[in-house]
C-alpha cells in the first residue's frame, strides 16, 4: 500500500529521488481520480439519466488513466537515479571516461523519456476532462477544473525535466526527436484544454 506521507517524506528529504518528475506523476494521477470521481456521482444521477452510459465508461476509462500515472513513478525514479549512479562513475582513465560518458548520455536520454511519457498521460487526462465537462453536471464542474489544472501542472513539470535533461544530451538526433514528440503531445493538450474550458462556460 502507498503511504503518502512517507512519500513526501522522502521527497522532502536530501536524497535525488524521488524529485520532480516522480511528484509530476501523483499530480497528474489526480486528474482522472477527479474525473472517475465526477463520472460515477454523475452516473447516479436521475437528472443525468441520459449520460449515463457515457458517465459509466469515462469513470472505467479514468481508473486505468490512473493507473498508467502511478504506474509511471517508479520508472521516472529509476530513469533519474540511473543518472546519478552515471555521474558517479570513476572517470580516473580514458577508457573509464569513455565508458561513463556512453552511460551517462544513455541515462540522460532515458531520464528525458520518462517525463515524455508522462506528458502523454497529461494529455490524454485533458480529453478525458474534456469528456467529463461534456456531461454538463454543474454541481462538479470546479472538480473538473481542478481536474485540469492537475494534468496541466503535471505536463509542466514533464516539459520542464525534458528540458533540464536535454542541456547535457549531445545526441542531437535524441534530442529532436523527443522534442518533436513532445511538441505534438503539447498541441493535442492544449487543444483539449481550451475546449473544456468552453464548455466550462456554457455549462448550465
Amino acid at each position: 500500500m502507498f503511504d503518502l506521507d512517507r512519500y513526501l517524506d522522502r521527497l522532502a528529504s536530501a536524497d535525488p529521488t524521488p524529485g520532480g518528475g516522480s511528484a509530476a506523476t501523483l499530480v497528474g494521477a489526480m486528474s482522472p481520480a477527479l474525473v472517475s470521481m465526477v463520472a460515477r456521482i454523475t452516473a447516479t444521477s436521475a437528472k443525468h439519466a441520459a449520460v449515463h452510459p457515457q458517465a459509466s465508461a469515462i469513470a472505467v476509462e479514468g481508473d486505468r488513466l490512473r493507473a498508467e500515472f502511478i504506474a509511471a513513478r517508479p520508472r521516472d525514479e529509476s530513469a533519474y537515479q540511473a543518472v546519478v549512479v552515471a555521474h558517479a562513475l570513476p572517470r580516473s582513465t580514458e577508457a573509464e571516461k569513455s565508458e561513463r560518458t556512453e552511460r551517462l548520455q544513455a541515462a540522460l536520454a532515458g531520464a528525458a523519456e520518462a517525463p515524455l511519457e508522462v506528458a502523454a498521460l497529461g494529455a490524454r487526462a485533458l480529453a478525458l476532462c474534456e469528456r467529463a465537462a461534456e456531461l454538463q453536471n454543474p454541481h462538479l464542474m470546479s472538480d473538473v477544473d481542478c481536474a485540469v489544472r492537475f494534468a496541466r501542472a503535471a505536463i509542466d513539470a514533464s516539459v520542464a525535466n525534458v528540458g533540464v535533461n536535454h542541456r547535457f544530451i549531445k545526441n542531437a538526433e535524441v534530442i529532436a526527436g523527443q522534442t518533436g514528440r513532445l511538441s505534438a503531445t503539447l498541441d493535442a493538450a492544449r487543444a483539449a484544454e481550451l475546449r473544456t474550458l468552453a464548455l466550462f462556460t456554457a455549462a448550465p
